[in-house]
């Protein structure tokens, strides 16, 4: 009896999980349609990106395109401006957000709750606000088309949202480990490069993962403080190629994905850990 009253609750499991696997697959592949028409249109000549009813297996497929995006314009040199405005980025930001997300999370001192409640109140202020008043300093410094305005600003904090994102996963962290390693002589520089940095994995994969996109991606620091052509950025020589060749649909789609290979491959490498890291930031308040 037993087994015939808990085999159609099995069963009901299981034809759940294959419609929850359907719907899943049936999502990816509407959600993946412009990406797949995106390498599909890179890969075509003129005559099959403009045809009627659409072409979407290139025939044959035209790698050139690739290879014309990539020399029209300097692109390794606004590939190499993206990428070292960008690791200069996440370092200064990941360092020095997880040095402040460890005195909010660890460190006891007056008036840590309210300095913290003003942090997050910091990410209700719109870009727009502080963007002329900010640029104004810069100019004042004489600073204008150079990279310092895009990269000094990540080792002071790097942004309220990284600082929460830490501190919230600091303090899954058992501050017995804390104690122990205070018993055992360790200072607190120590207990954050020994002992949180290290358990803290997933949360810093993540932070990563989220600046490296927000730096990668940006238009509007390089727009506003680039005016050197050697100096300028993947996202503004796209912009540069979007005007020049904007009928040619297949050279834009080439470098479109040149543009956003390197973000999916690194996605890839840290999915696992960044999907933790999501969900382990929320646990404790």
């Amino acid at each position: 009896m037993a087994q015939t009253a808990t085999s159609p609750a099995r069963q009901g499991t299981r034809w759940g999980r294959v419609v929850t696997f359907v719907l899943l697959c049936l999502g990816s592949a509407i959600f993946s349609i412009p990406f797949i028409w995106t390498v599909s249109t890179a890969l075509k000549t003129k005559e099959q990106v403009f045809a009627v009813p659409p072409v979407w297996i290139p025939n044959p497929v035209q790698w050139e395109n690739f290879r014309r995006a990539w020399t029209e314009l300097p692109f390794p040199t606004f590939v190499f401006n993206t990428v070292l405005i960008t690791l200069i980025s996440v370092v200064g930001q990941v360092t020095s957000a997880s040095l402040v997300a460890y005195g909010f999370a660890r460190c006891r001192f007056k008036g840590r709750t309210f300095l913290f409640y003003l942090l997050l109140s910091t990410m209700m202020l719109p870009a727009q606000v502080t963007m002329i008043p900010v640029f104004l300093i810069w100019r004042a410094l004489g600073l204008i088309d150079t990279f310092a305005p895009m990269t000094v600003p990540a080792f002071f904090g790097g942004g309220a949202f990284t600082i929460f994102l830490l501190r919230q996963f600091f303090m899954t962290v058992p501050r017995e480990l804390d104690e122990a390693a205070m018993i055992d002589g360790c200072s607190y520089f120590g207990i954050w490069w020994r002992i949180l940095l290290p358990l803290s994995r997933p949360a810093l994969v993540t932070v990563t993962l989220f600046s490296f996109l927000a730096h990668w991606d940006d238009f509007m620091g390089p727009l506003i403080y680039l005016n050197s052509m050697e100096k300028y950025t993947v996202s503004i020589g796209l912009r540069m190629f979007q005007d020049m060749f904007g009928t040619e649909l297949e050279l834009l789609m080439a470098a479109y994905l040149i543009h956003i290979l390197p973000t999916i491959v690194l996605f890839f490498i840290g999915q696992r850990y960044f999907i933790k890291g999501i969900a382990l930031t929320g646990l404790k308040g």
